[in-house]
């Protein structure tokens, strides 16, 4: 029993160790404001647009409008990180 109980803790060990931690949230740098209180709108915004022309794109119709993102911060380049060759 206690050889069996010990081979439990050490794979449990072994797995907690292995375990990588989570990826950040991708936070996208444009929301899309879907009107306010003075257009009869929600006020409602969704942030998960790559571009401004996407918003837009979005928002065509729809009487919004798209702004940059407040809690928008990109991501350093890694360490391993060269610009591409030009020829």
């Amino acid at each position: 029993m206690l050889k069996a109980t010990s081979l439990i803790v050490a794979v449990g060990l072994m797995l907690a160790a292995s375990i990588q931690p989570s990826s950040a949230m991708v936070i996208y740098p444009w929301c899309a404001n879907y009107g306010g209180g003075g257009k009869g709108g929600y006020g409602a915004s969704s942030c998960g647009f790559v571009s401004f022309k996407q918003c837009l794109a979005t928002m065509w119709g729809n009487g919004g409008s798209c702004s940059p993102n407040p809690w928008y911060s990109p991501y350093p380049p890694p360490p391993s990180y060269a610009p591409p060759i030009r020829r």
